[in-house]
């Protein structure tokens, strides 16, 4: 079996660093689930289920920019 370390700072707002025995990444938390540069994990609405996607970095830092502009602006809708 083996060891995993993961310790998330929050920042505010949803937005924290997560430390890792892999690394540092940022990350944000929404409603929808929480979207980092190393993948993304969306609820499902049903507690304790969710769908988790890993990829590689530079698709997923694509996915992690799109879904904070997503954010920003659906925040400033409803703000």
């Amino acid at each position: 079996m083996g060891f995993r370390f993961n310790k998330r700072i929050n920042i505010g707002k949803g937005f924290g660093i997560n430390l890792s025995k892999s690394g540092v990444s940022p990350s944000v938390r929404t409603k929808l689930g929480s979207f980092s540069t190393k993948g993304y994990s969306l609820k499902t609405g049903v507690p304790g289920l969710s769908y988790r996607k890993t990829a590689n970095s530079k698709g997923c830092l694509l996915s992690f920019v799109f879904y904070i502009v997503l954010g920003i602006s659906i925040y400033q809708t409803f703000k």
